[in-house]
């Protein structure tokens, strides 16, 4: 028997994940959504027999399980709208930035088993990497679910402290913008070569998504491995790579995630 899923938002990746769980079996008359400002999304949601006419609370009543998916900024005002619900019984799932473990306690008191998840935008076409984390307390059904739910998705990662979300943050939720920042200077100069737009950035695409592949298809291979494999002592690569290290890349890598880190920190003390 599948639980009753009550998505309190329904965003891109609110919308990704109920994608997901339809193609993957899970029936649509089993999923309540309440999103008050997209008409578009409402009337697609109706479309494949998604609830869409409760409002926030009555959502939280009927369902088993609880997916908050609302913008961080937002999620006291609408927590309140059910923070005196009895929810010892139900699983709260959160996949918002930067809202703590301990502040979703806060919001919402009576909750027992809440899952903290920071899924990443390539879950929109079912690549994602979620990180997940979990109190000791926590129902381990919960978080069976909880990694059901997200593998529909992507892959999931499990973290042993709460702390290493924001490094998963660092890590996997804002990388894909350091790839896209990375091709996007690539393409820039490939035009400037006189490539075409659309050329250059087909170029540059492809490349990636090989090298993207040749990493996924050689688990044990270290990456170091592969660069190695790509350059020829005195070679154009080798001379191209010596430019990265002149400017130190790795240490602006370093220093980029530490950043990314530092603020995700900051964001959880100020909501």
């Amino acid at each position: 028997m599948q639980k009753k899923l009550a998505f309190i938002g329904a965003g891109n990746m609110a919308w990704a994940i109920m994608q997901g769980l339809l193609k993957s079996g899970y029936h649509a008359n089993e999923i309540i959504a309440c999103n008050k400002s997209n008409v578009a999304r409402r009337e697609a949601l109706q479309a494949v027999g998604i609830h869409t006419h409760f409002t926030n609370r009555q959502a939280v009543e009927q369902a088993d399980v609880i997916i908050l998916a609302v913008k961080p900024q937002m999620m006291a005002e609408v927590c309140a709208e059910f923070a005196d619900i009895d929810l010892a019984n139900k699983w709260i799932i959160s996949i918002a930035a930067g809202i703590s473990v301990a502040r979703l306690k806060q919001l919402l008191p009576h909750a027992q088993h809440i899952i903290r998840t920071m899924p990443n935008t390539p879950s929109l076409i079912g690549e994602g990497l979620t990180g997940l984390f979990a109190e000791k307390s926590v129902d381990p059904t919960a978080c069976q679910f909880a990694e059901t739910l997200m593998a529909a998705v992507g892959k999931c990662y499990w973290v042993e402290q709460e702390a290493q979300i924001n490094q998963i943050i660092a890590i996997t939720g804002s990388s894909p913008a350091y790839f896209f920042r990375f091709m996007e200077a690539m393409q820039q100069s490939a035009e400037t070569m006189g490539f075409s737009a659309d050329d250059a950035r087909f170029l540059v695409q492809q490349a990636a998504l090989g090298a993207a592949k040749l990493v996924v298809k050689n688990p044990t291979t270290p990456l170091s491995t592969l660069r190695e494999n790509v350059t020829s002592k005195g070679g154009t690569t080798a001379q191209a790579l010596a430019v990265f290290e002149q400017y130190q890349l790795p240490k602006i890598i370093d220093e980029a995630m530490q950043a990314a880190i530092q603020r995700a920190e900051e964001m959880e003390k100020s909501l």
